[in-house]
């Protein structure tokens, strides 16, 4: 089935057409007026070297399918069709008094074609298939008139907007967006209206490539108004105090500034009089009709109300076509600054939800084997079960590409970053065996002698089994005797299925102690709890339930297997100014405190009773966090040190000849003076200058110094922040950064709020397997080489990443470059080895190896690809690009990156088609979406609310988070709490993370991973409200409740039992948020909503994929 057949001609419609009064231009290029935040994209243009810019030399074939082939059959008329005109033709702008009639699509108009994007039948999961002449017409929507200027290249890829146009940061008086134009004259075409034809194959389908035509705003830029602006335009959008979606007000109660002219009636036809007409939708939308979204059956009985200022009940109209997606507002209820707001129907744009859904659906069912080479797995978002059989599970490693090109040319053309996000830790779901442990004894692991990797699946053994040849760098190595084996008449060994590292793609190594640190066996690690007492700490009664907490705690360290207790011991200290140790000696009636007062020169005062077995000492351990709270309950000491804690922490390790871990809870900006003392630097005006980078640096080195002797001791830092005010994450979370810990993170803590938060992320961080005193190294076949590393880990050459602890939920992101040409037949090898000491003080190797495909057609590239794994890439990119680049220039090349991968793609692999469409790789078609994600983060680009502390935060957060964790955490899952039946176990579907699919009559939660929701619509049901919070109405509702009271009926149960669920799927407990609609709180809920255009000057997916298509044009022209 060839995806983009060409079409019978249409009727082009693209035609100029007059300026709406009132319309709103949206778009990118330029600086709104003052009222508005400012844009996010600057101006770009040209491709970067290395990019073809001379027409292809002949196309690419299209890529081979197995799909039936395409059917040019009539659907039956009666048939409802998904995505497609409907049985009601759509009209190209308000229906005009005169229904126009439609021509055939088989008459000829002589205007550049359209491809059609067909589909087989069986693949269509939600109704049959478009007649052919349907989808020719919905795809022929759009022709581009206007030339479009060849762009001179850039001076080169690195950071920094492309040197070609002016920077788009000066601002044009009143331009809109996209520039407003001059009464009566029309926008070039394309920059304006047109709609988006979609038809997206399935995940599964043979079909590799979606495609759509927005309104491509590549033709030439009109001069931008500098008079008034046109009656009800906005500046960058409706104003705050009128959300996007409000039901407005009818004509007779228009909006201030709206001009009348005559009696309201049918606006003016939008299309020359020669053009064939199309009758406006049901849902007020000018796209094709909205097919049904997934898993709803009833339609839903109205549009929902948003937004202050509600207007008079609407009728409702004869029948709305889906059940959850929110239709567009009827035109006519719209004021005239909203009435052209869709220019595209968001529902005809590609959906994560439903590549989610399909993915679930076509693959959730069976188990992935990893048998064969080049599989690209499940999406994260998928619950599936893995059979290990020579290649690493994806729980352990994914990768950006299953399919890598054969040379670094054909990497450079494509752009696509080659990357792999290891988990060497993870944990598996009960169903799936853990790596199992090889113990080769006194001899140790079998290792190729020249590159040293480890003995693997794909070692090939030859001269009867007494030699083997390294599938790394093909050395041949000789087989010791006490491993020689026989080989089958296959010439694999014949005990291959008896040994772990012959037949699988994960497994484990018992060291030997030439891989021990001076030659001995390790001790078994120590935990140190580290209290701060000054005044704050004691004040919120932090220090009193901590310790509270810490006697029941402590039965929980982590053990290795079936272990009867944990070999972990534990010390603590507390400090304010000065530092306090205690000796917890079993031996002792009373634990002893002693005073280290000169924290310029920091030594441990006592070896001996400083660091124990709790089970030996438990009463003196217990007397002393009885002591504690009451000892410090009248402290008036407020400030506090920070370095020097750490420091003793580290020497305490030292003296006592092990690796462990520092718990640290710390309260305020360390100012006493002491080495690593900080100051206040915390300074909003350089936002958007270029020292916004110094707030991510950290004030001082001496914290690296600090963090390069703690890896080098093994000591990892967990730190517990409990700020009121700012206190420089970005400084304080170098230690834990660098060795391999974690930041946990509770501002204004307060006991009654944040207690089940804070208590539930201790005991997960206390309880979690760690591997201590760690180091990874990344081995690959020839051809290709690790040459850039991503998380928390210290790295002190060019190869071994250090990792003072590392724990399941933590990643190492790793990039590739080609340093040789790659064969097709062999394809490339990555192999992870880590080397750590377990929970009992075991030395251990854990080894990940894995199979890639190569191609010497980028069709198969694109074809292979992981967008989640790839956004995962590009985040973690970014996020580190801001500490020594302007925030504006790591999101100019983010954009630049994404428009070559995507005008690669189009130019290489799609059929030939028009320029009005935006054709996107199958397994791409989420980037667009989730890049904007991205792009609209806190880290660069944030609203007024976000602190420098918070983006500093979730930058060091995103560094080492794995796939499915930025997949949440980008685009939040927003899910509908009453369409799905009481009854039900499963979680019900999610739905956009859109307003516009918001019902107020309806309850939802969100979720990102960090934050949890409860969002309230103004017109749930009163059942509703009383199963849910046990009050009578929506107003006695509570905004702000952060528990769900226990009541005994279906609903509260099933809430309360997903939230839990929810909770138990992430690395950190989410405090849950109740929000009211309309409250005060509903705008932070908001912030989540990534698909709509956001406060701090984001865009909207679909004004996104706007820009993101002119980019892609102007990188082919």
């Amino acid at each position: 089935m060839n995806v983009n057949q060409s079409a019978p001609p249409v009727p082009p419609f693209g035609q100029p057409q007059p300026i709406y009064p009132g319309y709103h231009q949206s778009g990118y290029g330029g600086q709104p007026g003052s009222t508005a935040p400012p844009t996010p994209y600057g101006a770009y243009n040209g491709p970067v070297p290395g990019y073809q810019q001379t027409p292809p030399q002949g196309m690419s074939r299209a890529p081979p399918s197995s799909g039936a082939p395409a059917s040019t059959t009539q659907a039956p008329c009666a048939q409802p069709t998904y995505g497609q005109f409907g049985q009601g033709d759509v009209q190209n702008g308000p229906s005009s008094t005169v229904q126009m009639q439609r021509l055939p699509g088989s008459q000829p108009f002589g205007s550049p074609l359209a491809p059609v994007v067909s589909q087989p039948a069986v693949l269509q999961p939600y109704g049959p298939p478009p007649t052919s002449a349907q989808v020719t017409t919905q795809l022929a929507g759009m022709q581009i008139s206007g030339a479009v200027a060849p762009a001179p290249p850039t001076s080169g890829l690195g950071y920094g907007p492309p040197t070609s146009l002016a920077s788009a940061s000066g601002s044009f008086p009143n331009s809109g967006l996209y520039g407003s134009y001059p009464q009566g004259q029309a926008p070039p075409i394309g920059q304006a209206q047109g709609y988006l034809g979609v038809q997206t194959p399935q995940r599964s389908a043979p079909s590799q490539a979606s495609s759509f035509t927005p309104p491509a705003s590549g033709g030439p830029r009109m001069p931008s108004v500098t008079g008034p602006l046109l009656p009800g335009q906005g500046f960058g959008g409706p104003p705050v105090s009128q959300p996007n979606h409000v039901s407005s007000p009818s004509p007779q109660a228009l909006p201030p500034g709206t001009q009348m002219t005559g009696p309201p009636g049918p606006p003016p036809p939008m299309h020359s009089p020669q053009q064939p007409g199309y009758q406006l939708q049901q849902n007020g939308s000018f796209g094709p009709a909205r097919g049904p979204q997934p898993n709803y059956g009833s339609p839903y009985p109205g549009a929902a109300t948003f937004g202050s200022q509600p207007g008079p009940p609407q009728p409702l109209p004869p029948k709305r076509l889906d059940p959850d997606a929110i239709p567009s507002p009827q035109l006519n209820e719209l004021p005239p600054q909203q009435k052209t707001r869709h220019r595209i129907d968001p529902d005809a744009i590609p959906s994560p939800i439903q590549v989610i859904e399909d993915d679930r659906n076509n693959r959730g069912t069976e188990p992935f084997v990893t048998g064969v080479r080049g599989q690209v797995p499940p999406l994260v978002t998928t619950n599936f079960l893995v059979k290990d059989q020579g290649n690493a599970s994806p729980r352990y490693i994914r990768c950006t590409s299953y399919n890598i090109p054969c040379t670094s040319d054909m990497a450079k053309q494509a752009q696509v970053p080659l990357a792999a996000v290891i988990k060497p830790l993870a944990r598996l779901p009960p169903e799936e065996a853990s790596p199992y442990v090889v113990d080769h004894g006194e001899s140790g692991p079998l290792r190729c002698n020249r590159c040293k990797a480890y003995m693997c699946p794909f070692m090939q053994f030859i001269e009867g089994g007494r030699r083997f040849q390294c599938c790394f760098c093909s050395c041949i190595n000789d087989v010791p005797p006490q491993y020689f084996q026989h080989l089958d008449h296959t010439g694999k060994r014949v005990d291959a299925y008896d040994r772990p590292e012959l037949s699988l793609g994960s497994y484990e190594f018992l060291a030997t102690v030439d891989y021990c640190k001076n030659n001995k066996f390790p001790s078994p690690p120590a935990f140190i709890f580290m209290i701060d007492v000054s005044y704050n700490a004691i004040r919120t009664g932090l220090v009193r339930l901590l310790c509270e907490e810490l006697k029941s705690l402590l039965d929980f360290l982590p053990r290795e297997g079936g272990a009867e207790e944990s070999a972990i011991r534990v010390g603590f200290v507390t400090y304010n100014k000065v530092l306090h140790f205690y000796n917890v000696k079993s031996s002792l009636a009373q634990p002893q405190m002693m005073v280290v007062s000169d924290v310029a020169d920091m030594f441990v005062p006592l070896l001996d009773g400083f660091l124990v077995n709790v089970n030996e000492s438990r009463a003196v351990i217990t007397s002393l966090l009885d002591q504690i709270p009451e000892m410090f309950a009248d402290t008036r000491e407020t400030e506090t040190v920070f370095a020097p804690v750490i420091q003793a922490g580290m020497e305490a390790l030292k003296a006592a000849e092990c690796a462990g871990k520092l718990f640290l809870f710390h309260t305020s900006l360390p100012m006493a003076e002491a080495p690593g003392k900080l100051k206040n630097r915390d300074d909003r005006k350089l936002i958007n200058t270029d020292k916004e980078k110094t707030l991510f640096q950290p004030q001082t080195g001496a914290y690296q110094t600090l963090a390069k002797e703690c890896v080098a001791q093994g000591c990892c830092v967990d730190l517990f922040l409990f700020p009121n005010q700012y206190v420089d994450v970005a400084t304080l979370s170098v230690v834990p950064q660098l060795t391999g810990g974690s930041v946990y993170k509770y501002a204004c803590f307060q006991v009654e709020n944040d207690q089940e938060r804070f208590l539930s992320d201790l005991r997960r961080d206390v309880q979690k397997v760690v591997g201590f005193d760690a180091v990874m190294r990344v081995r690959t076949s020839t051809g290709i080489r690790a040459v850039d590393f991503f998380g928390a880990f210290y790295m002190s050459n060019t190869t071994d990443v250090e990792l003072a602890g590392l724990d399941g939920d933590k990643t190492v992101t790793v990039e590739f470059k080609h340093d040789d040409r790659l064969n097709e037949e062999s394809g490339a090898l990555l192999q992870c080895a880590l080397l750590y000491t377990s929970c009992a003080g075991q030395r251990r190797l854990r080894i990940h190896n894995l199979a890639l495909n190569c191609c010497t057609q980028l069709a198969d590239l694109y074809r292979n690809c992981e967008t989640d794994t790839l956004i995962n890439y590009m985040a973690k990119f970014a996020y580190r690009g801001v500490l020594s680049n302007p925030v504006k220039a790591v999101r100019d090349t983010l954009i630049t990156q994404c428009a070559q991968i995507l005008a690669c793609y189009r130019k290489n692999c799609a059929s030939p088609s028009s320029a009005g469409q935006l054709i996107l790789p199958e397994c791409m078609k989420l980037l667009p979406v989730y890049l904007n994600c991205v792009l609209k983060s806190d880290v660069l680009q944030p609203g007024a609310e976000v602190t420098t502390d918070d983006r500093a935060y979730v930058r060091q957060l995103v560094t080492s988070m794995d796939v499915a964790e930025t997949n949440v955490f980008f685009y939040p899952r927003l899910l509908p709490l009453t369409k799905s039946p009481i009854e039900s176990t499963t979680e019900p579907p999610a739905v956009r993370a859109s307003e516009e699919r918001l019902s107020n009559g309806d309850v939802y939660l969100l979720e990102n991973g960090l934050n949890l929701f409860l969002w309230v619509g103004a017109s749930v049901q009163q059942g509703v409200v009383q199963s849910l919070f046990s009050v009578s109405s929506f107003s006695q509702i509570t905004s702000g409740l952060s528990v769900l009271p226990v009541l005994d009926n279906p609903l509260s149960k099933k809430v309360r039992d997903l939230i839990d669920s929810l909770r138990a799927q992430r690395s950190r407990y989410m405090k849950l948020i109740v929000v009211k609609q309309e409250d005060k709180l509903e705008m932070l809920f908001k912030h989540f909503l990534v698909e709509d255009k956001s406060l701090s000057g984001g865009a909207s997916y679909v004004d996104f994929l706007c820009h993101m298509h002119k980019e892609i044009r102007q990188l082919l022209s």
